[in-house]
């Protein structure tokens, strides 16, 4: 019993669930050459896969011709953001729906991208037939619309978001996970996925630069050069992140917001919203990274922590989850952070992506 309690983490019955699946391709020289413009493309493309998707019961699914990186959080209220660089959707998978096209109808896009965001109820529980289901319309479309064009990129993202400390704030509900990876998940519940494909699962986790914490390292920040401040709270998560045997972490306070690949896949690349980061989930050497600018405060603090390998068990994530859980509570421990005012969000990302 105590084995299997251990690779069991308990997380505040109030997690919020959200899965969503990318679907890219690369549109040839020869595929835009059958259509009058570029917006009659994206309109032809529209058409054909929302009634694919009313076929197969997909009810919020967005197209992306426009270049943007999507991101997906769960709100009360729908509605989309727009940057130079990404696209925020924010919705509640219990109630909305949407088939929009998002298209920048005078240029041609490098990718289009179609966003399936899952619905309904019990959404990691349901994700297998979820992930089947947009299968079958993207295997329709292929069929239908883009049969000489090469594969397509598949990538399933699922993650829960909850307060590390909800149990201070009155929560005391709880539901022991076991976080099993996708794909053993998947093929018990026989969702076929490829032999060959990729997958990564990490954490991530932000602080907010609060008064409190302004005034506990007042002497750092006085003199308008921050470097200090941010080495000291790099070196706490360091140190609480080795102490665990967690190697693969990184600490974000440029102002921008990271986002995680494997870097067996993917090469590192930045902007001034996004900043890339990719660990080697395979390698066992420490592999910490940090960026900040030591003129700028910033409002928000960024952590990342990413499972390797060898965190993976057949039961699942649990353990690995109980140990960043920990970390973080060594180092809040060292901040003035009260958390029965203040949330601590954490989100569990599993990401899962093949060739199709």
């Amino acid at each position: 019993m105590a084995s299997s309690n251990q690779h069991r983490v308990y997380i505040a019955s109030n997690a919020r669930a959200n899965h969503y699946l990318l679907v890219e391709f690369k549109p040839s020289d020869e595929f835009y050459l059958q259509f009058n413009d570029y917006i009659n493309c994206y309109n032809r493309i529209a058409r054909e896969l929302f009634s694919f998707c009313d076929e197969y019961e997909l009810h919020n699914v967005q197209i992306l011709a426009n270049d943007k990186l999507p991101v997906v959080r769960y709100h009360d209220e729908p509605y989309c953001l727009q940057t130079p660089k990404q696209m925020l959707f924010f919705y509640n998978p219990k109630y909305h729906e949407s088939h929009t096209l998002y298209a920048d109808s005078n240029n041609r896009c490098d990718k289009i991208r179609f966003l399936f965001l899952a619905t309904g109820d019990d959404l990691r529980s349901n994700a297998a037939h979820f992930h089947s289901r947009v299968q079958k319309a993207i295997s329709s479309l292929q069929e239908h619309l883009l049969s000489g064009e090469a594969q397509l990129k598949i990538r399933d993202h699922q993650h829960l978001t909850y307060d590390l400390f909800a149990k201070a704030k009155g929560n005391k509900e709880s539901y022991g996970y076991k976080l099993r990876s996708i794909y053993p998940r998947y093929q018990s519940r026989h969702c076929q996925l490829p032999e060959q494909y990729n997958d990564m699962t990490y954490v991530t986790f932000s602080i907010p630069v609060t008064r409190e914490i302004k005034t506990q390292f007042q002497a750092m920040l006085n003199d308008k050069h921050y470097d200090k401040f941010y080495c000291y709270l790099f070196d706490a998560f360091q140190r609480a992140c080795i102490n665990r045997d967690i190697t693969r972490g990184a600490m974000i306070a440029d102002g921008s917001r990271p986002i995680v690949r494997n870097s067996m896949i993917d090469k590192v690349a930045s902007n001034s919203e996004l900043h890339k980061l990719t660990f080697n989930c395979d390698d066992q050497a420490v592999q910490m990274e940090y960026a900040w600018q030591g003129d700028k405060l910033v409002d928000m603090v960024h952590f990342v922590i990413a499972a390797g390998k060898i965190d993976e068990h057949d039961m699942g994530f649990g353990k690995f989850m109980n140990n960043v859980h920990s970390a973080i509570n060594e180092v809040t421990d060292e901040l003035a952070f009260n958390p029965t005012r203040q949330e601590l969000l954490v989100r569990f990302f599993q990401h899962i992506n093949y060739q199709y």
